[in-house]
């Protein structure tokens, strides 16, 4: 275990599974000892913290519904009134609920921009407010998709929601370097998680086997693993980044704008 985080206190919405999850053991792994996770799901949020906890981290579980601006601001607070300080935060609960541009509905549309944009933002905005407030240093981290750059037809509302928070990650990270917090997001390719299991599931009808049959398709053989990106998100939320700002990364087997040969 390093000594990177050791003084790091995080949040992590969406940290009750999947990357979200790994991101925190990543954090722990790096010496993160206080931190909050976040997540709708209380029986499988408290079990989470719980096994984080054997760690010796002082790990909580907070639930907190991201489509509410409100809920994810007070997230913020109820962390800094336990630990003192938040200086690190991770936006990695979102929704990926399926819809073209021929059937997205408004109101789908307002569901998915509150989830995936709304309340990140609002979540960032308190974070650095209390940053400001308390004269330290911070950093988030923004995950996002390569879907920013355009996204399968059955992803129009998610594809414009994670853009959108590709654009306030950027403006944010201008308009916070001159207080020393840090913003950069993650944009990730196809995953391996229990989300996307459900997801494969529930809308496109996949088998036990999709997975075996997903990854035989990509050019290095397997989905993107939480792990690897996780390693990348503790490595930008610390100081080994530097002044690295404003950063969206590109995570993925597939290179943007490439042709086939």
């Amino acid at each position: 275990m390093s000594d990177v985080h050791a003084d790091t206190v995080a949040v992590i919405t969406g940290g009750t599974q999947g990357l979200g999850l790994a991101i925190a053991q990543a954090l722990i792994a790096d010496g993160c000892g206080r931190m909050v996770i976040s997540g709708r799901a209380v029986a499988k949020g408290e079990e989470a913290a719980r096994v984080l906890r054997e760690t010796g981290a002082d790990v909580r579980f907070l639930p907190c519904d991201m489509g509410n601006a409100g809920d994810a601001i007070a997230l913020i607070d109820r962390a800094a009134s336990r630990f003192g300080r938040v200086t690190a935060l991770v936006n990695a609960a979102a929704s990926t609920e399926r819809a073209s541009i021929l059937d997205a509905t408004p109101e789908g549309w307002d569901a998915m921009f509150a989830v995936n944009t709304k309340g990140p933002t609002f979540a960032l905005q308190r974070f650095a407010q209390l940053a400001i407030a308390g004269e330290y240093a911070a950093s988030a981290v923004n995950i996002l998709s390569m879907v920013v750059h355009c996204g399968q037809s059955f992803l129009s509302p998610y594809s414009a929601s994670k853009a959108a928070l590709a654009n306030v990650t950027k403006n944010a990270a201008q308009a916070l370097r001159g207080h020393k917090i840090r913003v950069n997001g993650i944009n990730c390719g196809w995953m391996d998680t229990p989300g996307e299991d459900e997801i494969q599931r529930k809308f496109h009808g996949a088998g036990p086997d999709w997975l075996a049959e997903a990854e035989a398709r990509q050019p290095m053989g397997i989905l993107v693993k939480p792990a690897h990106v996780a390693g990348l998100a503790s490595y930008l939320l610390g100081a080994g980044s530097g002044v690295m700002t404003g950063a969206l990364i590109d995570f993925d087997q597939n290179v943007t704008g490439a042709y086939g040969e």
